[in-house]
């Protein structure tokens, strides 16, 4: 009896632990983390949390890629914030906003910032700004709300002719990737990326690798974005992004959105061109640059850039290009609106 209780009870006692080591460091982060912002409702009981800086107008609106958060803006708002008013958010299902109670697609997400923004009562027109897949999202946006777009600046937009249904040798990728985040979400319930991604702030990287990958793909995502994205990012933000990817909801997040990258395909490539408003778009040097095909299909006055010395992500390879791009596009903008007032 003594040796079954030997065996039993730290197969009981070190889930336990993990788990109220999750649940009190959880606590503790959205404490410390969330003074920088508010919460806005937008029906449904939901809430989305957004980062507001800055004066004046037009305000710039902040939109990350899949299953980024406002931190991956944090120093490009924080310089923009300087010549204009800015707000960048959390998405449903990422970082402090609530949960998603819909499918990931553009026009949902378009949906619940048009809710947000009338709540928080930022007033339109917008400069847009969008990452990868947060770029389908703006343009979607200014295509449902045309009259409060001024401009949109599109950095390296998710390019759906590489994604199914366009492109069905893909499919498995979002399949594997749908089933091992699902797999990691119990992982970091009982804390385990928690330690981990600690354990990698505090330079135990070899520890670290060796426990993230205990959680399937979900855990190598983690750690691929802290070695590649995050050494880019200021440090100060380093510890909330590991409190964002220490928890189970981030996971759960990042399923629903790569589920749905097939419905979000399918909408944006039969949405409509954005006409009549000013879009800037940001090819990555190392990428092929969009033909005129597809930049007539984003729009009727689209201009393309191309940012030399950047990978994917130009807003952190390049960040001096994207703030330029974007104090532009607000000169351009507030200049018709001070000639019709003179």
């Amino acid at each position: 009896m003594s040796l079954t209780l030997a065996i039993l009870l730290p197969l009981a006692v070190i889930p336990a632990a993990g788990f109220l080591y999750q649940s009190l460091g959880a606590l503790r982060d959205r404490r410390r983390f969330t003074s920088t912002g508010r919460w806005v409702e937008i029906g449904r009981g939901q809430k989305l949390f957004v980062v507001e800086k800055g004066s004046g107008g037009p305000a710039v609106l902040f939109e990350a890629g899949i299953t980024a958060t406002n931190l991956n803006w944090r120093h490009i708002q924080d310089k923009v914030a300087g010549f204009t008013a800015t707000a960048a958010y959390d998405r449903s299902g990422l970082g402090w906003s609530s949960a998603c109670c819909s499918q990931r697609t553009p026009g949902n997400i378009s949906a619940e910032l048009h809710s947000m923004l009338e709540s928080a009562g930022i007033e339109p027109p917008y400069i847009l700004v969008g990452h990868s897949f947060g770029g389908l999202c703006v343009r979607r946006y200014a295509t449902l709300y045309p009259e409060e777009v001024a401009g949109v600046v599109l950095v390296d937009p998710m390019r759906c002719e590489e994604w199914p249904p366009l492109n069905p040798d893909k499919q498995s990728m979002i399949d594997r990737g749908k089933r091992l985040s699902a797999c990691a979400v119990p992982v970091a319930r009982f804390g385990v990326f928690r330690l981990a991604i600690s354990l990698l702030f505090y330079r135990s990287s070899r520890l670290s690798g060796r426990i993230g990958k205990s959680g399937g793909m979900g855990g190598r995502h983690v750690l691929k974005r802290l070695t590649e994205e995050v050494g880019k990012l200021p440090r100060d933000i380093w510890p909330i992004i590991a409190a964002h990817w220490s928890r189970p909801e981030y996971y759960i997040g990042m399923q629903r959105y790569v589920s749905a990258v097939p419905e979000t395909v399918s909408e944006m490539n039969n949405a409509e061109p954005i006409h009549n408003i000013p879009v800037l778009v940001l090819t990555p040097g190392k990428s092929t640059p969009l033909s005129e095909q597809c930049l007539a299909r984003i729009g009727n006055n689209v201009r393309q850039v191309i940012a030399e010395e950047s990978a994917h992500w130009i807003h952190l390879d390049e960040p001096d290009l994207v703030i330029d791009s974007i104090r532009t596009m607000v000169s351009e903008v507030s200049r018709p609106a001070l000639s019709a007032s003179a």
